[in-house]
């Protein structure tokens, strides 16, 4: 017979569901599960501010399709972690943070970093608890696991308090669940997908857009035999951006809107109707919307449907595909008048992107990038304006190839998603496109990556300014009532990032991007190429829709 504390139960527990790295900042409250990972061989990455660590969870769980773990101390350890939980809430990413906790026997003696966290989580988790004993840890993570995994996916929240996770007790006691969350997929309603089927093959202008489920559910080569039998142009945002290839003939990302405000049918799978789509409202009055999500809860959100089906993306689409048969549509005037605004508006930019101005234009600087973005690089967008620049311009050819921080917005998710990446993907390269605003958010996290060897390389369009709210401002009050948003002049992250130990560029002119870039990529370290761009581009619009 063996004694084992709280901290061997809970990575005895995570290891069930194969989880071999914990992201973490080290405190006291939860130093046994420390000790504990030792023993089993689960890694730890040890960041430098809670939220990074938040945010790596939620990389790993997307990298993986898997439930990644966040550990973290007591009082500001948990409240450091909420703004990544919330952004895990709003991508409907799964996520399990583990939090400290005051000892239950010191409850409201004033006890050190003691706060009721479980209120403060319930409203941004499916899920917050605190485990009461020592023996039901296992079953406590199994319930966790279950919620985070299944239904709408999210994030979820188990705090242990300290003398609940030291203490020892004997391990033929515990109770290990084995079966305890459903597995499989959520098939549709086939007579629904029998009547979208009709619609669809009637259609005249048809559109498919496909959001983060398409990624989630692996529904990636389904989408694409379903574009091609209806011969439909598709739009991607979230993550699912790289599942459909970019030189796909059906393929499209420069007249989503066009086609929003001229389609008769338009099939919306796995994104909501949120602000990334006008809530609906840029659709015509007449067209037909079909919408296919595993979030009962996002049917019929913002803007009335033809049908509403719920399920597995994947699934769905099978059953779709099936149930079209063999019908061989005719929309060629349809394709062929949207590819031609995508080339109007591609030839427009080529201007910009070989601009030879001095502050550089950003197009100037998404297109040099384009060239050391293969099919073994994973792109991080952490930023405004640049980030959605480079959406459009980089060549994302993979699912699984893009991030970015989703609805929720957040500002610096960035470096925990690369930490995140590199741990499950070591060979792959890694390329974060920074505004210099987020690089002020977490750009510590450059210490991470050195401690633990890992050679992101970051690009930083640096405007000297919060760009989209400059933009706004403006606009709404004039040039000279620009307040709160603009960022220094001299501000060298390069210069940070080396003195951390890794490698740093300086970039002010076009004809230096390409070289630093080599640089960078080449030097095997965590490295920054920190370019000047010009703070109003030509041909940029800019600026966010915040109403």
């Amino acid at each position: 017979m063996a004694l084992v504390d709280g901290g061997d139960l809970v990575v005895k527990a995570l290891k069930r569901e194969g989880v071999d790295v914990i992201f973490t900042l080290c405190g006291g409250h939860v130093q046994a599960i420390y000790d504990a990972c030792i023993d089993e061989g689960v890694r730890i990455i040890d960041v430098r501010h809670e939220q990074a660590a938040g945010h790596a969870a939620e990389g790993w769980s997307r990298a993986t399709r898997r439930c990644g773990v966040a550990v973290v101390t007591a009082g500001p350890g948990v409240t450091d972690v909420v703004t990544a939980v919330a952004n895990a809430y709003q991508n409907k990413s799964p996520m399990l943070v583990i939090g400290g906790r005051s000892p239950l026997n010191r409850f409201e003696m004033g006890a050190l970093q003691e706060m009721d966290q479980v209120e403060l989580m319930r409203p941004i988790t499916k899920w917050a608890r605190c485990v009461y004993e020592t023996k039901r840890i296992p079953e406590y993570i199994s319930i966790a696991f279950r919620e985070a995994m299944t239904g709408r996916r999210g994030p979820v929240f188990l705090e242990i308090p300290t003398d609940i996770l030291f203490q020892k007790v004997e391990e033929s006691e515990v109770y290990f669940p084995e079966s305890y969350r459903p597995q499989g997929r959520k098939h549709p309603d086939l007579t629904l997908v029998a009547q979208a089927a009709q619609l669809l093959a009637r259609a005249e202008r048809p559109m498919v857009m496909a959001g983060s489920q398409v990624y989630w559910d692996e529904a990636h080569e389904e989408l694409r035999q379903l574009i091609e039998k209806l011969q439909a142009p598709v739009y991607l945002n979230a993550m699912g951006r790289g599942c459909i290839r970019q030189d796909h003939p059906l393929f499209f990302s420069r007249t989503r809107r066009l086609a929003m405000t001229q389609c008769d049918v338009a099939l919306i799978v796995g994104t909501p109707l949120d602000f990334r789509m006008a809530y609906g409202r840029r659709f015509s009055p007449q067209a037909q919307i079909i919408q296919i999500d595993s979030d009962p809860s996002e049917l019929g959100r913002n803007r009335d449907f033809a049908l509403a089906i719920e399920g597995d993306a994947k699934a769905t689409l099978q059953a779709l595909i099936s149930e079209l048969g063999t019908h061989i549509p005719r929309h060629a005037e349809w394709i062929r008048a949207l590819r031609e605004e995508e080339d109007k508006i591609k030839a427009q930019r080529q201007e910009f992107e070989r601009s030879d101005a001095v502050p550089i234009h950003p197009l100037r600087l998404c297109r040099e990038i384009v060239e050391f973005v293969d099919d073994n690089t994973i792109v991080v967008g952490d930023g405004g304006d640049i980030v959605n620049l480079a959406a459009q311009v980089l060549p994302i050819n993979h699912p699984g190839q893009w991030y970015d921080p989703g609805p929720f917005g957040t500002l610096g998710v960035g470096t925990g998603f690369c930490m995140a990446l590199a741990t499950v993907f070591p060979t792959k390269r890694i390329l974060m496109v920074n505004g210099d605003g987020t690089f002020g958010l977490n750009g510590f996290e450059f210490d991470t990556f050195v401690r633990f060897g890992m050679p992101i390389v970051s690009v930083v369009g640096n405007d000297r300014q919060w760009g989209q709210i400059v933009v706004g401002q403006r606009l709404m009050y004039g040039k000279e009532r620009v307040v709160a948003s603009l960022l220094g002049d001299n501000a060298r992250y390069d210069l940070v990032v080396e003195a951390l130990g890794g490698h740093g560029e300086y970039v002010t002119e076009p004809h230096q991007i390409r070289p630093a870039l080599e640089r960078a990529f080449a030097s095997g370290k965590p490295a920054c190429v920190n370019v000047i761009i010009d703070q109003d581009p030509p041909g940029i619009r800019g600026g966010y829709e915040f109403m």
